[in-house]
C-alpha cells in the first residue's frame, strides 16, 4: 500500500505533571508532524508507553489523534500481544474508525518457535478487519521472526502487507528484502538503519527520531526512495548523533527529553520508565543548539 511508503512516526504519549494524558500537547505533536511532511502516524506503539495506559486512556489517545489528524494522514494502530486469543478478540470487537492498518508485534515473553509465530499471525490475519503490518523487534520480544517466516506469512495471507523490521541486523534486512514479494513493505524499525535499508529496497521507516526532527528525517527518507544516496547520507550524518542520544537510556526517555528541550511537551514518563539523566539531557540540549 502506497499509504505506508516513506516516513511513519511512532507517536509518544505526552503526560502532564500529574501523569495524566496531556491532550493539548498530543494535538500539537500531531499538527507538527503533518506540517513537517511525515507520511503517516502510528498510534499506541511501544513509543507511546502503551503498556502503562489503561483502556480509557488508550481510547483518549486514539480519539485525540483521529480528531486532530482529521483524515489528513494515514493512521496505523498498534495492537498486538502474546495471547493470540485476546489479540483476535480485540480485533474482532474493536472500532477502528479512522485507521488504515494495524501494527502487530510478534509475541513477546513466551518465546514461540517460528511455527508458533506463523500460527499466531495466521489467526490474527483471519480476525483483522484491516491490513496488518508485522513488527519484528527481538530486543523487546526475546524472539526473532526470521526472514523465511516473514516471507511465508507474506505469501500466505493477502491482508498482511508489510513488516516493521527492527532486528538491528542489516544482513537480515537484506535477506528479508530479497525474499518477500515485491509489493510487500519492508519498513525499517531502526532509525540508524533507515537509509541503508531504504536504499537496499525497503520502503521507509516507522521512526522515533522523526518525531523530533520531522522535516529533516522525512527529507532523508524521500531522497533515499528517489535513489539519491549522496544527498540522503548528508542528512543522515547530520542527524546521526541525535539517534545515538535518544536511545542511549531507552525509548521513549530520549525522544521525550528532546521534545521537552524543544518546548513541545513536559518531560514526564510513567514507571517503570524514568526520564533521561541530567547528563543525557544536557547532551541532547547541546545537539539541538548546534543542529542547523
Amino acid at each position: 500500500m502506497k499509504s505506508f511508503i516513506g516516513t511513519g512516526v511512532a507517536l509518544i504519549t505526552p503526560f502532564k505533571e500529574d501523569l495524566s494524558v496531556d491532550v493539548q500537547a498530543l494535538e500539537n505533536l500531531v499538527e507538527n508532524q503533518i506540517a513537517n511532511g511525515v507520511d503517516y502516524l502510528v498510534v499506541l506503539g511501544t513509543t507511546a508507553e502503551s503498556a502503562s495506559l489503561d483502556k480509557e486512556e488508550k481510547q483518549l489517545v486514539i480519539d485525540t489523534v483521529v480528531k486532530q489528524n482529521n483524515k489528513r494522514l494515514p493512521l496505523v494502530l498498534g495492537l498486538g500481544g502474546n495471547n493470540t486469543r485476546v489479540v483476535c478478540d480485540e480485533l474482532e470487537s474493536g472500532d477502528f474508525s479512522g485507521f488504515e492498518a494495524i501494527l502487530s508485534v510478534s509475541p513477546f515473553y513466551n518465546k514461540p518457535t517460528q511455527e508458533g509465530i506463523y500460527q499466531h499471525f495466521k489467526a490474527v490475519a483471519a480476525a483483522s478487519p484491516l491490513p496488518l503490518i508485522l513488527y519484528n523487534v527481538p530486543g523487546r520480544t526475546a524472539s526473532n521472526m526470521l526472514p523465511e517466516t516473514i516471507n511465508r506469512i507474506a505469501r500466505d495471507f493477502d491482508n498482511i502487507i508489510g513488516v516493521k523490521e527492527a532486528a538491528g541486523d542489516m544482513v537480515q534486512a537484506m535477506r528479508l528484502i530479497s525474499l518477500v514479494p515485491k509489493d510487500f513493505l519492508v519498513i525499517s524499525g531502526d532509525d540508524m538503519l533507515t537509509l541503508p535499508m531504504t536504499l537496499a529496497g525497503g520502503k521507509g521507516v516507522i521512526s522515533v527520531i522523526a518525531q523530533g526532527l520531522p522535516a529533516e528525517f522525512s527529507k532523508m527518507v524521500s531522497l533515499g526512495l528517489e535513489g539519491k544516496p549522496a544527498e540522503a547520507y548528508e542528512l543522515h550524518y547530520k542527524m546521526q548523533r541525535s539517534i545515538d542520544l535518544i536511545f542511549a537510556e531507552g525509548n521513549p526517555a530520549g525522544i521525550k527529553a528532546l521534545l521537552a528541550q524543544k518546548g513541545s511537551i513536559k518531560n514526564h514518563l510513567r514507571l517503570p520508565l524514568v526520564k533521561a539523566t541530567l547528563g543525557l539531557q544536557q547532551q541532547i540540549e547541546d545537539f539541538l543548539k548546534n543542529f542547523k
